[in-house]
């Protein structure tokens, strides 16, 4: 039979599982002062998406709001990048510029492969607005994931 502690502390990690425990994240003590990078980033990029939303009558001007984010993504990784970047040391700097590179290797094997299989003959006018909001969806998330590493940089 289990002591009382130990059943409290299953129970607990049961209730994480079935829950949802928020992962590793949720132990960052984030300075309460600093600028919050990633939620500026998520509302400059809203106004994209809410254009998108809005073209909904056109694929073409789908597909040129879709090709406006891109860029806008584009210019905001290259900022979280440098800015990234500048708070390094060599070494982690090395690291890093070495992520990237692998980085936009499987960025690109991805964006071959968008085209590739989102074409026309297969999905009609529907492809463009599906390669748009994919390869979106990659530029974006990296954006993020080097966004939420400067975090821990004062």
């Amino acid at each position: 039979m289990m002591q009382r502690p130990a059943r409290r502390w299953l129970g607990a990690v049961l209730v994480a599982a079935v829950v949802g425990f928020p992962g590793p994240a949720c132990f960052a003590i984030d300075n309460p002062d600093a600028p919050d990078l990633v939620g500026d980033f998520q509302a400059r990029a809203q106004a994209f998406e809410s254009r998108i939303g809005a073209a909904a009558g056109s694929t073409r001007e789908i597909t040129a709001a879709y090709a406006e984010y891109e860029h806008f993504l584009d210019a905001e990784l290259g900022q979280a990048y440098r800015a990234l970047a500048a708070k390094l040391g060599a070494t982690e700097r090395a690291s890093l510029e070495k992520a990237q590179e692998r980085w936009l290797a499987y960025r690109d094997a991805e964006f071959r492969f968008i085209e590739d299989n989102w074409a026309f003959a297969q999905f009609g006018t529907s492809a463009a607005l599906s390669r748009g909001a994919y390869r979106t969806s990659i530029v974006k998330e990296r954006a993020l994931a080097l966004l939420q590493y400067l975090k821990n940089y004062p």
